[in-house]
């Protein structure tokens, strides 16, 4: 290896590992700061509806990722496979530039989303918390913390490894703990349905869209094996294993989780609560106990996004490693071999994000990601097995192509059904890339 090339990083993360981090990046505090948003989306428990299609769509995506992921394993995910597709010709590299360009913007939304939610939790512990003389207010909180799990990062992969085993194992805690309390109280005379609520009209499919996407924001993570695929031990079968288990997995709690909180809290009062899960156990046990459960959706809350920022890093530092973005972010720690300036890059977006809107982070996050990430490696797809031998494809999706068409249709609703101003931003991310990589290539001539 020359001097200048930067360093290999070590295989350490097996199934266990590697699933872990899937699912501690999937469960995160998605579902406990977005269930009212997304009852409120279709005005009633027939949202449940748009947690049984986001599932099979991401279960139909998890199979292209799946297979993406077993025959081109390596840091990077959606870069990695879109760059190996695409990138074969010098305006063929415009496909991963994009992702990259898009994917710095939408995935430091994704995790600023995690951090502007747990405000809201933060403040039932700290009811006075918005009186407190803090520059710019609470956000100012969530910036820091962004920042606080940056620190925490720059340590070692097999470290991390370890870290997100304890992590993933609370998210798991906190998660049974709702579920199993919800068993216990369930009253099914709270699940009512609105008049009308299954009349197949335009207003019904637009809210089925925003449930769709705000379910999918809540499922995104089941391919975070992929963004690590230098590091995982036996890629052709770890990843499609991690990434199958780990939907599956998610799916059934998810949805027994939703049931079970409005099965509980009536879905009128849990469509405005601004901390549902908190005023779930302050329903059934007082507030006493639901400020200290309050402190295990904070721990879940650092386990999603030390997954997310862990995997997402590894983006920045593979493109930028085959010279495809900026070359600064390939960077190294020359001890501990974590990519240094991806790690701080991402941190530091994150907190700049963190002053936005909830809704308007979530909304962004989805829609932005969708056309270039989502569509384009469906795409990439076929025309990668169209190249490859089986032999060379350890695992290929079952009923082909049928899962792939289900995603891709699957996107093209969300994507139509998408806020005006997501997709405004997600068109402005997309132009600018464009620009950038097009300037970028000029100086290279």
């Amino acid at each position: 290896m020359s001097q200048n090339e930067p360093a290999p990083l070590p295989r350490t993360l097996g199934l266990w590992q590697a699933t872990a981090l899937n699912i501690a990046n999937m469960v995160g505090i998605g579902p406990f700061i977005t269930i009212p948003l997304f009852i409120a989306k279709m005005q009633g428990p027939q949202a449940l509806i748009g947690w049984i299609i986001a599932a099979v769509l991401v279960l139909c995506d998890g199979l292209v990722w799946s297979e993406l992921g077993a025959a081109l394993p390596g840091s990077g995910g959606s870069y990695h496979f879109l760059s190996k597709i695409y990138g074969e010709t010098r305006w063929g590299k415009l496909i991963p530039f994009l992702f990259v360009w898009q994917f710095a913007v939408s995935g430091t939304l994704e995790m600023a989303s995690g951090y502007i939610g747990a405000l809201d939790y933060l403040k039932y512990i700290t009811p006075n918390l918005e009186s407190l003389p803090i520059p710019g207010g609470p956000a100012t909180l969530a910036a820091v913390a962004a920042m606080g799990m940056t620190a925490i990062l720059c340590r070692p992969i097999r470290f991390l490894g370890a870290l997100g085993v304890i992590l993933a194992t609370g998210t798991l805690i906190t998660v049974a703990v709702v579920i199993v309390a919800g068993l216990r109280n369930f009253q099914p005379g709270l699940i009512t349905f609105p008049d009308r609520a299954f009349e197949l009209n335009g207003q019904f499919f637009v809210g089925l869209g925003g449930a769709m996407l705000i379910a999918i924001y809540d499922y995104l993570g089941y391919y975070n094996v992929c963004h690590l695929g230098d590091e995982v031990v036996d890629p052709g079968r770890t990843i499609p294993r991690a990434v199958v288990i780990s939907i599956v997995l998610v799916a059934l709690i998810y949805l027994c989780m939703n049931t079970v909180i409005i099965g509980v809290v009536p879905w009128e009062r849990a469509m405005v609560s601004p901390n549902i899960a908190a005023e779930f156990m302050e329903t059934l046990y007082g507030r006493s106990v639901a400020v200290g459960f309050t402190a295990l959706i904070l721990w879940t809350v650092a386990a999603c996004l030390f997954a997310i920022q862990l995997g997402y890093s590894r983006v920045l530092f593979a493109a930028a490693r085959n010279r495809d973005f900026f070359a600064s972010f390939a960077w190294v720690h020359p001890e501990h071999q974590y990519p240094l300036v991806a790690l701080v890059c991402l941190g530091v977006l994150t907190a700049l994000f963190c002053y936005w809107p909830l809704q308007q982070v979530i909304d962004a996050a989805v829609t932005v990601r969708i056309v270039v990430q989502f569509i384009g490696q469906i795409v990439g797809l076929h025309l990668l097995r169209r190249r490859l031998p089986a032999s060379q494809m350890p695992f290929r999706m079952w009923l082909y192509p049928l899962p792939s068409l289900v995603a891709l249709f699957g996107w093209l609703f969300v994507l139509g059904t998408s806020s005006l101003e997501a997709i405004a931003l997600a068109v402005t991310v997309l132009v600018s890339g464009i620009v950038v990589f097009g300037l970028r290539e000029s100086l290279r001539t």
